[in-house]
């Protein structure tokens, strides 16, 4: 499965290191510089399935380069990243062009999510086909998983179940929820049957373990790295 490709266009190199990391940890490819001249000419190169834009930054102003970007490409989904809070200038990087805006600071797991988030509106017949989370690949059509670029062997159930989970990261199941969710026919199944499956996803997935218990409450796909 190819990486998607991040233009990353943020000239503060500590918070550019940082949300490189989290990118990375989540599976994408990521390109950055923190020239706006440059970045032009990367997303030429790179053909990036994600544009994220700081408004502030060296040469030209983000927000020409956002309009330039859509000049070109009325398709690539650009999220803009600024500290800019005022609602005027929230309209005006949207209207030239933006298809999301977050202000600084932020959790770089919202902005994981919120990045995805994007891109599923933008290409939803991706979205259908693919799903990831913290390094962790589900090709649907495929049928193959991977973390961290390495093929897993999962059974028919463990497969339902971790796509249940790559689909809503970080919620909370109990037992008879992913019953109802993930086994065809539920009713004659045990709950502890959940936890026999749990274990070996878990198994099959290695560790940091990503399967997190609430106690009393059940489990959720949740890395505590990208909170």
């Amino acid at each position: 499965m190819a990486e998607r490709q991040l233009l990353l266009v943020e000239d503060d190199r500590p918070l550019a290191e940082l949300i490189t990391f989290h990118f990375e940890r989540a599976g994408y490819a990521v390109t950055r510089t923190g020239d706006g001249e440059e970045a032009l000419i990367l997303a030429e190169e790179v053909k990036p399935d994600l544009v994220l834009l700081d408004w502030m930054i060296e040469g030209i102003s983000g927000i020409e380069v956002c309009r330039r970007l859509r000049r070109r490409s009325a398709s690539l989904p650009i999220l803009m990243l600024t500290a800019r809070g005022e609602e005027e200038d929230r309209v005006r990087g949207l209207e030239t062009g933006a298809d999301d805006y977050i202000t600084k600071p932020f959790s770089p797991k919202e902005l994981v999510a919120r990045a995805g988030a994007v891109l599923r509106r933008a290409r939803p017949e991706r979205a259908a086909e693919r799903l990831d989370y913290a390094g962790l690949e589900m090709d649907i059509v495929a049928h193959k998983v991977r973390r961290d670029g390495k093929s897993l062997a999962l059974g028919p159930t463990e497969w339902r179940l971790l796509r249940h989970f790559l689909e809503n990261p970080g919620r909370v199941y109990s037992r008879q929820q992913l019953l109802e969710r993930v086994w065809p026919h539920s009713d004659d199944i045990e709950l502890r049957t959940v936890d026999v499956h749990i274990r070996r996803l878990r198994q099959a997935i290695g560790e940091p373990d990503l399967i997190r218990t609430v106690r009393s409450a059940g489990y959720a796909l949740d890395d505590e790295d990208l909170a």
